[in-house]
């Protein structure tokens, strides 16, 4: 194991062969976000895309908790960072997670524990997610008189309108553990606590197995499927040079 040489706080970046992992490091706190590591998480998620030796990503948590979105404590302690924060969400101009940054190595999440409000976030833009039993799922912003927009947009692309709806609109008072989230399509697998790190390092080696231009191209033509619509995306992906024969 390499890990990235020093300048990250709250994050801990490392290579385990082919495979980069971005963990969330603020154990004490749930690992929310305060403003360092949303100033951090682009550099990270930047130095693993552009590392050749990097052929797939896989996204954890350090302790208990996966991601426990904002940490709210933080930035109304940094004026500046609660307003830059304030006018990303506005304009949708998040910057967080790999597809909100553009990265084209394929991405594995793995939710250790609770993944709450913005940590939700992770697990809709992954391309792969899957759990340890003691995951959670829950979205308490509307409980304190918060939207919750972006979290249920990546929401219902992932599970049923319905299910979206209940994590939305219910706050606090739902919560989805981790088979259930399996069922739903959330996820899409659930293992022991003690077996999610080896899991998640087995499946980023067999994605990584495959030619990594082809594999970037494929990831691509996914996304741009779900963004699209299917007649778009066949035509999308017919004017790819990627796709020729």
């Amino acid at each position: 194991m390499d890990t990235v040489p020093p300048g990250y706080t709250t994050l801990a970046v490392e290579r385990r062969g082919p495979v980069g992992w971005l963990v969330f490091d603020r154990p004490r706190v749930g690992n929310a976000m305060d403003p360092v590591m949303m100033a951090e998480l682009p550099a990270a998620w930047r130095e693993l895309d552009a590392d050749a030796g990097v052929r797939c990503i896989v996204v954890t948590g350090r302790g208990r908790a996966f991601q426990t979105g904002l940490d709210v404590v933080a930035l109304a302690q940094d004026r500046d960072g609660l307003r830059e924060q304030s006018r990303r969400t506005k304009n949708a101009d998040l910057a967080l997670t790999g597809w909100h940054l553009g990265v084209e190595t394929p991405v594995v999440v793995a939710v250790n524990g609770v993944c709450a409000g913005g940590g939700l976030h992770f697990v809709v833009d992954a391309d792969v997610a899957i759990a340890s039993t003691a995951a959670s799922f829950t979205d308490p912003h509307v409980s304190v008189g918060q939207a919750s927009n972006w979290e249920a947009v990546g929401l219902v692309h992932r599970v049923p309108a319905q299910v979206a709806a209940r994590l939305a609109l219910l706050g606090a008072h739902e919560r989805m553990d981790a088979e259930s989230a399996r069922r739903w399509g959330l996820v899409s697998e659930v293992v022991a606590p003690e077996e999610l790190e080896t899991a998640a390092q087995t499946l980023a080696e067999r994605i990584a197995e495959a030619d990594p231009a082809a594999t970037r191209a494929r990831k691509r033509a996914m996304w741009r499927g779900e963004e699209l619509g299917l007649t778009a995306a066949r035509h999308d992906v017919r004017t790819t040079p990627e796709a020729a024969p």
